[in-house]
């Protein structure tokens, strides 16, 4: 199955979903039979996930793979060489701690390019594609959350079946500490005058990083989980803004958002501020794992101000101070 050539609109609040699924085995319940040893006996399920197709490359049958010396984790299955391109081969049941049946069917390989990085999951079988709306997603609940590890950023309903997005990017973060977010040195000549900034992203744990990293770039910062909160939030500003005569830069300065939320994905958020006549001027970043060249497009047509893709958190921090300037001086 190659990627998907649907087009989908920017702005809709619309994303397509590459359904797979993985097989295990898992303890039985209290009132399932034992074996003649006493010993239960393991049951087989199977699990429905789902990946944005804006992630995925293509799928394809399992390649021959080589093993890598000193890999961080087990689940690095190794590396397989596609079309002159070296990529490591991730068993996604195997970092999620699932069992694998013994009578497992031939697995495909998911290739998906995000953050810049060309990564390939294992996984039981692939699906379908999926249209849905980010309203249709569900934030995990706290149970959940804490059976994936976190891994889990949306619940939705795929044709009667319960299926989870997870979140690759930790999986892949997880296996290259480099990854992560980080701030490097911003040098003796960096200035922040405590300029605003909101910030939506979906993930608790990108959320925390990131107001951390910008306070430490000068930046007075308030975190919301999705674009819906955010727009709330600028909402209220802008009563403000209308009723007591204040300026907006009162309340914000930039508006950083991820793209893939729930209820409200970032490309919706924009269109909204950019359509709207108090709020258009307000500076937006786009701050994603899945900006590439190819997707850059989506976020222009909504009039996002720049588009930065994870973990440049540094070029974030001083793009957002030169956006705030130049709106300062028009």
């Amino acid at each position: 199955m190659a990627q998907t050539n649907i087009l989908l609109e920017a702005g809709t609040n619309e994303l397509e979903v590459v359904e797979f699924y993985l097989d295990e085995m898992t303890p039985p319940l209290d009132e399932d039979p034992v074996s003649e040893n006493g010993v239960p006996n393991l049951k087989p399920y199977r699990g429905y996930y789902g990946v944005n197709v804006a992630k995925v490359l293509e799928i394809i049958r399992m390649p021959k793979v080589t093993e890598m010396p000193e890999v961080q984790h087990p689940s690095v299955r190794g590396a397989f060489n596609l079309r002159s391109r070296i990529i490591p081969l991730v068993d996604l049941a195997m970092w999620l701690g699932k069992t694998p049946p013994p009578d497992a069917d031939a697995p495909k390989t998911i290739v998906t390019e995000f953050n810049n990085v060309t990564t390939a999951f294992m996984v039981s079988g692939v699906n379908r594609i999926h249209r849905i709306s980010w309203e249709q997603v569900e934030p995990p609940n706290k149970y959940v959350a804490a059976a994936s590890n976190n891994t889990v950023i949306g619940v939705i309903q795929l044709e009667g079946r319960i299926g989870f997005l997870l979140d690759l990017e930790k999986v892949v973060a997880s296996l290259n500490p480099k990854l992560k977010l980080n701030l490097d040195d911003l040098g003796e000549n960096w200035a922040n005058s405590g300029y605003r900034a909101l910030v939506a992203d979906d993930s608790s744990l990108v959320r925390e990083m990131l107001r951390d990293l910008l306070e430490k770039a000068g930046f007075t910062v308030e975190v919301v989980s999705d674009g819906r909160a955010a727009w709330e939030r600028l909402e209220t500003f802008k009563r403000s803004v209308e009723e007591d005569g204040r300026p907006l830069s009162d309340f914000v300065h930039i508006l950083v958002s991820d793209i893939e939320m729930p209820v409200m994905d970032g490309l919706n958020l924009t269109q909204r501020v950019k359509e709207d006549s108090v709020l258009k001027k307000l500076p937006v970043i786009l701050f994603s794992s899945i900006i590439t060249d190819k997707l850059r497009h989506r976020g222009e047509s909504v009039g996002a101000d720049d588009q930065i893709s994870k973990p440049e958190v540094t070029h974030l921090a001083r793009r957002a101070v030169d956006l705030i300037k130049s709106r300062e001086n028009t």
